[in-house]
């Protein structure tokens, strides 16, 4: 029988200072230095006689589709495998470069750089990925104190890690490829050094394997309610809460995986964009948050209206672009074994990770969002009802919600 390899590096892609970060529209400024650095992660299993799938885990806001197309086929040329084999997945940190991709929304207007994309791209095609032989197991675990629902303390959250381990023969840790959905926004738009916020604080801690990470349904989760300030020592604290879990995890006996490699299949979806209200009424939407904002106030409520304003003046925005009719979603899914991980092009709420849990006829299943592409925010009804952040700068209405998150769910189970 083949014997499952594993290949895996992260490599430090963090650019140089003077360029601009993403992530928040109120920022000033352009990077300074770094703070911590920023990685792209490559863990690739396969057999001998089948190429099996490569993640690519960068520390961005997100990965756009033409860096996707780069980012695929430096991942295939170094490990002599197809781009469609690999699957590129963005971590969602607010204090990476916005020059790898360029605009992933109207609300923050940017432009790709060469000077910082081509290094990336050459890094991950140059990267070395020798092949050993591993085993796989797979955990789950409650993880509490990280992340919670961003507007309300007690609204839905997957506050679940989910835990690929993969051990040498010999039986040490070599690779950890893990889920969990929030927001990396532990850092504010004051910041201006390069970070994989409490990401990169978990990898670090989780030396020396090499670790990946997949964010989940964290379109409405963040540690908003969680954070105990700002800064490095918070990313810290909370990286390390993650990470010590994590470990505690991997201390117990997991489920094993086959040896066989795991398998990829892919879709694209075609959705809509919704109607824009007119430019007359965008602009009432501000003028009523921009009341509702306490000026200063650095307290979860303060920040709820002030990220009701930030979304009230991108639909503004919105309303003035020239958006296209519809947008083409990329959908894939990754199975081993029991395991199943649902990738998608868009932030899910965590509602929408539950039903595709629930609809699902795998027994185990993971969803990750910001995956293979970036089409911004998908609500759910208390959002869309409530006018909230979110809501206002999402291209799809409710009806087209749903018919994603339905034929996500037969694509997956078919």
């Amino acid at each position: 029988m083949s014997k499952l390899l594993l290949a895996a590096t992260s490599l430090d892609v963090t650019p140089p200072p003077g360029y601009r970060l993403d992530g928040y529209a109120a920022r000033t400024g352009p990077a300074t230095g770094t703070a911590d650095p920023l990685r792209a992660t490559l863990i690739w299993l396969s057999t001998a006689d089948d190429p099996g799938v490569l993640w690519l885990t960068l520390d961005a806001i997100a990965v756009g589709k033409d860096l996707v197309a780069e980012l695929s086929a430096a991942a295939g040329c170094a490990a002599g495998i197809s781009p469609s084999r690999v699957v590129v997945s963005a971590s969602h940190t607010h204090s990476g470069p916005a020059g790898w991709t360029g605009e992933i929304h109207p609300v923050i207007p940017a432009e790709r750089e060469p000077a910082l994309y081509e290094p990336l791209i050459r890094a991950v095609a140059n990267a070395s990925l020798p092949r050993r032989p591993v085993t796989a197991s797979w955990r789950s675990i409650e993880v509490i104190g990280v992340g919670a629902n961003r507007h309300r303390k007690n609204g839905p959250h997957d506050n679940t890690a989910g835990i690929l381990a993969l051990h040498s023969l010999e039986g040490s840790l070599e690779a950890v490829l893990f889920d969990f959905a929030c927001h990396p926004t532990t850092y504010g738009p004051e910041n201006l050094q390069w970070s994989a916020d409490w990401p990169g604080a978990a990898r670090a801690e989780l030396a020396p394997a090499v670790v990946g990470y997949l964010q989940g349904a964290a379109g409405d989760v963040s540690p908003r309610f969680t954070r105990q300030g700002r800064g490095a020592a918070e990313v810290a604290r909370l990286g390390g809460l993650l990470a010590a879990r994590v470990r505690e995890a991997l201390a117990g006996p997991g489920l094993e995986l086959p040896q066989s490699a795991p398998a990829i299949r892919r879709t694209t979806i075609n959705l809509a964009v919704r109607d824009m209200p007119p430019a007359e009424e965008a602009a009432s939407t501000v003028a009523a948050a921009a009341s509702a904002v306490r000026s200063g106030v650095d307290d979860p409520s303060g920040r709820i209206a002030q990220t009701r304003l930030d979304g009230a003046r991108g639909q503004s925005l919105m309303a003035k672009a020239a958006l296209p009719e519809a947008l083409e979603l990329p959908i894939s899914v990754v199975t081993m074994g029991d395991v199943c991980w649902v990738n998608l092009p868009v932030e899910l709420f965590a509602l929408h990770g539950a039903c595709l849990q629930a609809d699902s006829t795998h027994p185990i299943t993971r969803v990750v969002g910001y995956t293979d592409g970036y089409y911004g925010y998908i609500v759910d009804p208390s959002a869309a009802e409530s006018g909230a952040y979110e809501a206002l700068i999402t291209f799809f209405d409710q009806p087209t919600t749903n018919r994603l998150l339905t034929e996500t769910a037969a694509f997956m189970n078919s």
